[in-house]
């Protein structure tokens, strides 16, 4: 097993833009009346385009697709909620709390990558819509693949039963929590308070206020053997939290963000986390404001084993 890959999935954005069906659950989402959702689109398209390159430089195979126009989908340029692909050969599609984010599976996506992958399993999860059962991907899962934990906070978009599904399905264990913002709202993602690498752990501990939980995240961490890098509240509200893991073509681990996040963190932070990974950042503002989302949730990394 591994933590990291150099495989990454990533889609284009036709129509990106402030999605309505998810701002109720999203406080890192915000909407400036002063641009049109053309001004936008087309800003998000260029961080898109940009980010891609920055990746694709550092060695990184950036699988690219593009999204179709139409239907609409505002949030197509996060793929990570809508599936995970597995070393096992396994692809588990996900259900998804707004209507509009189910339209962005695409059976198109998962043809092109059997031309270079094998995919053996389709697990679907999605069927769990109709019954408003949530489980988003790695949003709402962190996995830590190597001891085959699932950490995950509870919230709308992250439901415990299926949570244990996909356990069972995976043989992970779950490490379960609850995990609340500065105003006591529950945050709506995992992946935007907490990221797992190889050898460390970026997290904003003060989101969990229960003991008894703490204490259950932070044996995990030291029986795995994690450095644990705390991030503030404050820190987190500017996606620091909502960092990635992968590796380059040659191997180097590589630890992708935010230029806002790389910008929010004291150079203790950097000093640790420098020994573990090299870190690339990149503009995302608009992506971050209007979509609630940062550099991790833009890539879907691809464990599939590839064909000879």
């Amino acid at each position: 097993m591994r933590q990291t890959t150099s495989h990454i999935l990533m889609v284009r954005p036709a129509a990106f833009g402030f999605n309505e069906q998810t701002a109720g659950s999203n406080a890192f989402q915000s909407k400036d009346p002063n641009f049109s959702e053309e001004e936008i689109s087309r800003q998000a398209t260029k961080e898109f385009d940009d980010f891609v390159k920055a990746l694709q430089t550092r060695g990184v195979d950036v699988i690219v697709m593009q999204d179709p126009e139409k239907p609409v989908k505002p949030d197509a340029v996060f793929p990570n909620n809508w599936v995970t692909f597995h070393e096992d050969g396994t692809v588990i599609l996900y259900p998804m709390f707004a209507p509009v984010r189910r339209l962005e599976r695409n059976e198109s996506f998962l043809d092109t990558l059997r031309e270079r992958f094998i995919i053996k399993r389709r697990l679907h999860l999605d069927y769990l819509e109709a019954k408003e059962i949530y489980l988003e991907g790695t949003g709402s899962l962190i996995l830590d693949r190597i001891n085959r934990l699932a950490y995950a906070c509870l919230s709308p978009r992250t439901n415990p039963i299926l949570l244990d599904e996909f356990c069972r399905e995976m043989d992970y264990d779950p490490v379960l929590f609850t995990a609340v913002d500065g105003l006591g709202k529950e945050i709506y993602h995992t992946n935007v308070m907490m990221a797992l690498g190889e050898t460390f752990v970026v997290i904003c501990l003060d989101t969990i206020k229960d003991p008894d939980e703490k204490a259950l995240v932070l044996r995990r961490f030291e029986e795995t053997g994690k450095d644990i890098i705390e991030i503030t509240l404050n820190q987190m509200l500017q996606f620091a939290g909502n960092m990635l893991q992968i590796r380059t073509r040659s191997g180097k681990p590589l630890l992708v963000m935010s230029e806002q996040a790389f910008q929010s963190l004291f150079p203790q932070q950097l000093e640790r986390l420098k020994r573990h990974t090299d870190i690339l950042s990149v503009p995302l503002n608009t992506i971050e404001t209007y979509g609630g989302g940062s550099a991790r949730c833009m890539m879907a990394e691809v464990f599939l084993p590839v064909k000879s």
